[in-house]
């Protein structure tokens, strides 16, 4: 039985830290390799890299995390928030989810509440993101497979002289907080308009989520598979429909209210007949 601990150290911390350590531990499990063993009888040989190749684990799929923070009540939506955007939001949505766009995990956080139709949206925008995260991942192992057998450098010595990992890494610098009202200000002045002047959004009940400005949202636009689905479903139903509407037509216009002291005259529209029937000859039912 092997035993693997994942240990994660934070080197920044600049929000969303969720979705960063997934895709860190699932990255360091995929490139893991445990050396090979043979079991013979009540025998156990554990081999050396220089005797055999070290495996791979029997990972199955790979769960990433998307987060999505909530502003005002769920008017405004965003994904990946960073440290300042999460001292701010209203609630935190995080979905786990697979390339099959499996659902692995849900946790949701804060002060707002999420209706169906808002995390079948999120799920979707979930569904696209560990696409394009998957994607990026297996090309990263394919390119360390790629160079490790070639010989080249690989591996966190060979990010530090290109400054891979401490890009982001920049010397304390004092801010000047005077006359901040006025230079937004002048920001906000020289910034161009919006585009389209966006409808407020419509807030079912205080405190519930609200995803996108009050736009029509692309996100929850049906594939074309679905929609031929959904067109099969929909004119399924309409024929059902019209099937029943006609044989109530022809119900209703084969029947008569039956009087005892008046007969009946049935026509036959087919054959053209006229059959008249006396009251005592009258069955309960006349179709």
């Amino acid at each position: 039985v092997w035993q693997i601990r994942l240990d994660m150290h934070l080197l920044n911390h600049d929000g969303n830290i969720t979705d960063a350590a997934s895709i860190a531990g699932i990255v360091a499990l995929c490139h893991f390799r445990r050396p090979d063993v043979s079991v013979q009888g009540e025998e156990v040989t554990v081999y050396t890299p220089e005797e055999r190749d070290p495996v791979p684990l029997s990972i199955h799929h790979m769960p990433i995390c998307v987060s999505f923070a909530f502003f005002h009540q769920g008017t405004y939506l965003l994904v990946d928030p960073t440290e300042r955007e999460e001292r701010v939001m209203d609630g935190l949505l995080v979905i786990a989810m697979n390339k099959h766009q499996e659902i692995c995990a849900i946790q949701s956080s804060g002060v707002v509440m999420l209706e169906q139709d808002q995390i079948l949206r999120c799920s979707k925008i979930t569904a696209v993101k560990v696409a394009e995260i998957t994607e990026l991942i297996q090309k990263a192992l394919e390119n360390d497979q790629k160079a490790r057998k070639e010989g080249g450098k690989f591996g966190f010595a060979e990010s530090i002289p290109n400054q891979r990992i401490t890009a982001f890494k920049m010397d304390s610098a004092a801010v000047d907080t005077n006359d901040v009202e006025e230079q937004a200000g002048e920001i906000i002045a020289k910034a161009d308009p919006p585009a389209e002047v966006f409808a407020n959004p419509v807030l079912h009940t205080p405190g519930t989520a609200q995803i996108g400005e009050g736009v029509e949202s692309s996100w929850g636009d049906l594939e074309e598979s679905d929609k031929e689905e959904a067109a099969e479903e929909e004119g399924e139903s309409e024929a059902a429909a019209f099937e029943c509407e006609k044989v109530e037509t022809q119900d209703t216009s084969t029947s008569r209210e039956t009087k005892n002291d008046e007969p009946i005259v049935l026509s036959d529209s087919e054959e053209e007949e006229v059959v008249i029937l006396e009251p005592q000859e009258l069955p309960r039912k006349t179709r």
